[in-house]
């Protein structure tokens, strides 16, 4: 069976009411939840850089063990040539040892620059790791006072947000889709997460603006679904102002 527009109103107003609720916890959570968000990323990331350092030094290691066989590979080239120049028949023998030489000499002097290099950016490296450990450190310390911090303040209301979710659940149910959508796109554009509202005192209760007697008149009879003209929230209904009864009546005169 079909739903009335006056229980449609009543469900869509009955689950803002849950939404309002939540809201309220939420908001005594403050920019916690966002702020362990944030250094968790914040860490992930340190964590990333780490391991770059770590195979950049790696690499750099590598490189110079290289340079190193590469020096060992020259020596024993070198102590060839020079018992072979022993041993030459004449000049042109003679210098083009000479030259082997000189060109394994050169090889080696150019692996240890390399590896004279390869060490200075190594110390480098590692010297940003420590400095790079030291800011994880303290990250991780702030992340572990906020977590307490935030989990001290969830325990207080985990139950009551745990009750209300399940309400949320529940009367989301009770809701079409088409309205449950629009619902949750004006909650999202509205600051204070309003999307139903009350006309209170002739104006809306979300943006404040008159609301016309003629379209209070309308949404009193609840026979469509009525939207502020100013905000785009919908008007569950029109509270009118109840006489305070503490306030002495006057006699009529008889």
């Amino acid at each position: 069976m079909e739903s009335t527009v006056a229980q449609k109103l009543e469900a869509i107003h009955n689950l803002q009411k849950i939404d309002s609720r939540l809201d309220a916890i939420f908001k005594i959570r403050g920019a916690l939840p966002e702020e362990v968000q944030d250094l968790e990323d914040e860490i992930i990331g340190y964590e990333t850089r780490l391991e770059k350092f770590q195979t950049d030094i790696n690499s750099l290691e590598d490189e110079i063990k290289r340079h190193k066989e590469a020096i060992k590979e020259s020596e024993k080239l070198i102590k060839k040539y020079q018992e072979q120049q022993m041993n030459v028949r004449n000049n042109r023998e003679y210098d083009a040892i000479t030259k082997e030489l000189e060109l394994q000499d050169l090889e080696i002097q150019v692996s240890r620059k390399k590896i004279g290099e390869a060490e200075a950016r190594i110390e480098s490296k590692k010297q940003d790791v420590e400095v790079l450990q030291e800011t994880l450190k303290d990250r991780k310390k702030d992340l572990d006072t906020k977590k307490d911090e935030l989990k001290s303040i969830v325990s207080e209301s985990e139950s009551e947000e745990s009750k209300l979710i399940s309400e949320k659940a529940e009367a989301s149910k009770k809701i079409e889709d088409r309205i449950l959508k629009s619902y949750e796109k004006i909650r999202n554009n509205a600051k204070n997460g309003l999307a139903v509202v009350m006309v209170k005192r002739g104006a809306c209760g979300g943006c404040f603006n008159i609301v016309p007697p003629q379209r209070q008149a309308d949404i009193r009879e609840k026979k469509k679904l009525i939207v502020c003209e100013h905000c785009g929230r919908i008007l569950a209904g029109v509270q009118d102002e109840i006489e305070d009864e503490t306030t002495p009546k006057k006699k009529r005169k008889a």
